[in-house]
């Protein structure tokens, strides 16, 4: 059977494709690569593959010893160039599998596929809702987004590592959330003022789209996208923002006023992952938030290292080699731990 005919279970069962995604050398990932790039109809269901089998976590490592290596990969080669349907040699890797772990593959593409959304990303822990008696909290961790619609038609898109908590019934006069991390409110406009609580700080709004992020330093940033918003803290500061600005409030300091790239401050709400002349640790912070892995580094980190770079709904490998190509690091993947080297 060609690649090209393939269904997500297909791949999960390819042992030249298992290969590839959890110990992938420098042929293989260069036979996907190209592979993908002439088949980017298949590119979304490649992916999610990939992604099941990081979150399964295979120990022992599939050994190709030359000649079935050759083979495999001469035979797909033939496959692709020819059309012709050319099945590899099976009994070198049935025995590798057992029956039920197939039936787990199986059962986890499954579940993967129903609850696939905004993400491709490794299974990290499940978004939890706590409700108590008059109130829901979202608790979204990293790896993953979510979006909630509140019973009055508000929208709130929350960002990995965020926690919303809201009534389950808002009351006659008023409507007020509570937001830990980062979330987008499209706030739907009607005669109740919508509080937003964040950090000590109050956002009143009627009907609205702006951006709240809680930084981990004690930083918080609210950037307005259209209606007004005045932002309260607890010492009675107030200031009221316009569409295409943005607040600023560091710790224990005043309120800055600026304006703001819209790419950059919610780009994530559309899948982009940003890098602007970032240092490693913020790459790194990015990385594990954002596809819910951890990062390991290995060896000495050059102080001035920076990177930059935009990428859209891409597969953790792929932002990787793009940080590799423009600045030479060295990276592994392993399960759910990427090893990164000569930081440079």
């Amino acid at each position: 059977m060609k690649y090209e005919d393939f269904n997500i279970e297909d791949f999960l069962k390819d042992e030249f494709f298992i290969h590839w995604v959890t110990f992938g050398d420098e042929n293989t990932v260069h036979f996907w690569e190209k592979w993908i790039q002439q088949h980017s109809e298949k590119r979304e269901i490649v992916y999610l593959a990939a992604d099941i089998i990081r979150s399964i976590g295979y120990k022992n490592k599939v050994e190709l010893n030359d000649k079935l290596y050759l083979e495999t990969f001469e035979n797909i080669l033939i496959a692709e160039k020819e059309e012709k349907i050319v099945e590899t040699k099976k009994y070198w890797w049935e025995n590798l599998f057992q029956i039920r772990n197939i039936a787990a593959v199986f059962l986890v593409s499954l579940l993967f596929w129903l609850s696939w959304n905004v993400l491709k990303s490794p299974i990290k822990p499940e978004i939890k809702e706590v409700a108590s008696s008059e109130w829901v909290t979202k608790i979204v961790p990293t790896g993953k987004k979510s979006i909630v619609t509140l019973s009055d038609g508000t929208k709130i898109f929350l960002n990995s590592k965020s926690e919303l908590s809201f009534p389950k019934n808002f009351s006659d006069t008023l409507r007020t959330v509570t937001i830990k991390g980062e979330a987008f409110f499209e706030v739907k406009k009607e005669n109740r003022l919508f509080i937003v609580q964040a950090n000590g700080i109050k956002i009143n709004v009627l009907g609205t789209s702006f951006n709240v992020r809680e930084m981990e330093d004690g930083q918080l940033s609210v950037a307005l996208v259209s209606g007004k918003v005045r932002v309260n803290d607890d010492s009675g500061n107030q200031v009221n923002l316009n569409p295409n600005e943005k607040l600023v409030l560091k710790e224990n300091g005043p309120f800055i006023k600026t304006g703001f790239d819209s790419l950059e401050e919610f780009g994530w709400k559309s899948k982009y992952l940003i890098f602007k002349k970032d240092n490693f640790n913020s790459v790194k912070k990015k990385l594990e938030n954002w596809y819910g892995i951890d990062v390991e580094i290995k060896g000495k980190v050059n102080p001035n290292w920076t990177y930059s770079g935009i990428y859209q709904d891409e597969m953790l490998e792929n932002v990787l080699k793009g940080i590799k190509h423009t600045s030479g690091i060295n990276y592994s993947i392993k399960n759910k731990k990427v090893i990164i080297s000569n930081i440079k």
